[in-house]
């Protein structure tokens, strides 16, 4: 399928005409500036023709006045423009950020299993920045320009129709090139920012494992990964420079031709047979470099929107993927849920003809406690995950309080849910901060009682600065059991209906479990709640067991009850409690 992309009429469409009221003025200040610009190339006919032969200083006093008028009107329009439309383009580009990346976290989560996160990292922050060609440099440079090469074709003509038109001729050539190199350049530039999205997505993992790099001595490993993305991006600049060098060069002959050759050639011939006057020779040659300056300039100007262009083909096509809400389907809102949850033959795949789970088929009663144990790649976190609402069934159904939640509103779902994982993450900042993240207004009582009973008090004691301590990247400073405590003091605050226990207590020492243990005994009580877990000890009171073994439901029923029937679980456990 031919990739789509955005065309100058529908960036014009979208981004142009919505803000005309200020592009309007800015046309406006573009106009009168450029218009300012030809008093001095024309006021050199009159200085010649009839200043200088006359001796006329009351005139040459009225000249220099006017041309000292018309630069300072350029001044304050150049100042304007900037405060219009410069301005105006860098809030574009940040509005358009936020609403790349408000559009980002709407796409579900299977989007960003499959994206890397320095790759949108450079999609939201780099995609973008080519709006300020559109609306800000780009628009003075290619109206300003046109406005002058068509006054200036006009005055050349007037002056001499021939000379004009020979001066014209080379121009033209050069036009054709250009339009065919922008043709080779954007899909180049296109390259360009899918390469610099890989190239910054690795980089940004390599930062990111720098610890697991260094354990396995992989540094010169990593440089080689990439030095081989630099070096392609590398080669895709050079395709751009080279189509880019062949229009600087042709400007170079062709323009040279049309200014200096026919002007000294032609223009040389016409004042030996006086059909020229100095004055109108002078008036010519700078009127020709008024011409000539903004078409060059237009080159460029086209080199930078063909680049604005390819970085919005991307941004559009981000931002026309389906957001995971489907809010004409998701129209059921959910109040006041009880957290009855069930799933009707439920299959799920990853991948096409690829089926991690099979026909599932279990109910979850409101306030009731489920565990899900079973060998790594059984299918347990599918299983969270559906219930979690990240992930959407191939086939079958999932339901809560009897509605199908893929017609529930995610949003009156979700504030009802609760997740503490295996790997929690938490946000640079203070430990205040990340266990306030669901509850940003919750009050001082409502944060302690989450720190207590999370057991998060018991290590924030002992730092100087207490909740308030800095933890740095993803809880660096941290160890895997406090991280955890913070998480599910988290948790603890949001208060929700359902809870998903990814391994909650699988980073925690003996004397943390125990603390913990107690601490989601209060958590989980009149919750809806699946628990991950590994450590069977951990599920023993757990109102539920399901024993997945390839994707399916092996077993099925309370601790007591599958110790009696000796089967996977009563192995796993009696394995474990050898251990």
């Amino acid at each position: 399928m031919a990739e789509k992309k955005v065309s100058i009429l529908t960036a014009f469409k979208t981004i142009i005409w919505p803000r005309r009221n200020l592009v309007f003025i800015g046309l406006l200040l573009i106009a009168i500036s450029k218009a300012a610009s030809f008093v001095a190339p024309m006021s050199l006919k009159y200085l010649m023709d009839d200043v200088v032969p006359n001796k006329d200083i009351s005139f040459l006093k009225t000249l220099v006045i006017v041309v000292v008028i018309a630069f300072l009107v350029q001044a304050i329009t150049s100042f304007l423009l900037t405060q219009v439309l410069s301005i105006q383009a860098q809030y574009l580009i940040s509005e358009l950020r936020a609403q790349v990346q408000k559009k980002v976290l709407s796409l579900p989560i299977s989007f960003f299993d499959n994206t890397k996160s320095g790759s949108l990292v450079s999609r939201i922050m780099s995609d973008v920045e080519g709006v300020r060609n559109l609306i800000g440099t780009g628009l003075v440079q290619l109206v300003g320009g046109s406005i002058t090469a068509i006054v200036s074709i006009v005055l050349l003509i007037k002056i001499s129709p021939a000379m004009t038109l020979m001066a014209f001729a080379p121009l033209i050539l050069f036009a054709v090139i250009s339009l065919k190199a922008f043709k080779i350049i954007r899909p180049v530039f296109r390259e360009r920012g899918k390469i610099n999205a890989e190239v910054k997505g690795r980089l940004t993992e390599t930062l990111s494992g720098v610890r697991v790099i260094k354990g396995f001595n992989a540094e010169e490993q990593e440089s080689l990964v990439f030095e081989k993305g630099v070096d392609r991006l590398y080669k895709n600049v050079k395709k751009s420079l080279t189509a880019t060098a062949i229009m600087t060069s042709s400007s170079i002959f062709l323009l040279g031709i049309a200014t200096t050759a026919i002007m000294m050639g032609y223009g040389g011939y016409l004042l030996i047979i006086e059909e020229l006057t100095i004055g109108e020779y002078l008036e010519f040659t700078f009127l020709l470099a008024l011409m000539v300056a903004p078409i060059v300039q237009m080159s460029n100007v086209g080199s930078q929107l063909t680049e604005a262009l390819a970085g919005l083909d991307r941004t559009e096509e981000l931002m026309n993927m389906t957001p995971e809400a489907d809010e004409e389907n998701r129209t059921i809102m959910l109040e006041n849920i009880k957290g009855d949850i069930a799933f009707n033959d439920v299959s799920f795949a990853y991948e096409e003809d690829k089926e991690v789970l099979h026909n599932i088929d279990f109910e979850v009663k409101s306030g009731s406690v489920v565990a899900l144990v079973g060998s790594s790649g059984s299918g347990k976190s599918t299983i969270a995950g559906l219930a979690a609402t990240f992930l959407d069934p191939q086939s079958g159904a999932i339901t809560i309080d009897g509605q199908d939640v893929s017609k529930v509103n995610l949003n009156s779902f979700r504030k009802n849910l609760g997740v503490v994982l295996q790997d929690e993450f938490l946000f640079e900042g203070t430990i205040r901060a990340n266990i306030l993240f669901p509850r940003p207004d919750a009050n001082e009582e409502d944060l302690q009682n989450a720190v207590v009973s999370a057991y998060v008090n018991e290590f924030t004691d002992l730092f100087e600065k207490g909740l308030d301590t800095l933890i740095g990247e993803r809880g660096v400073k941290l160890s895997g059991g406090q991280r955890q405590r913070i998480a599910i003091a988290r948790a603890i605050l949001a208060n929700p209906k359902i809870l998903i226990l990814d391994e909650a207590t699988s980073n925690l020492d003996t004397e943390s479990e125990t603390l913990i243990q107690k601490s989601l005994a209060t958590l989980t009580e009149g919750r809806t709640t699946f628990v991950i877990a590994h450590r069977l000890s951990t599920i023993r009171k757990a109102d539920q067991i399901l024993v997945i073994e390839n994707g399916r439901i092996a077993e099925q029923g309370t601790h007591d009850e599958l110790i009696v029937k000796e089967g996977r679980y009563f192995n796993l456990f009696t394995y474990q409690a050898r251990i």
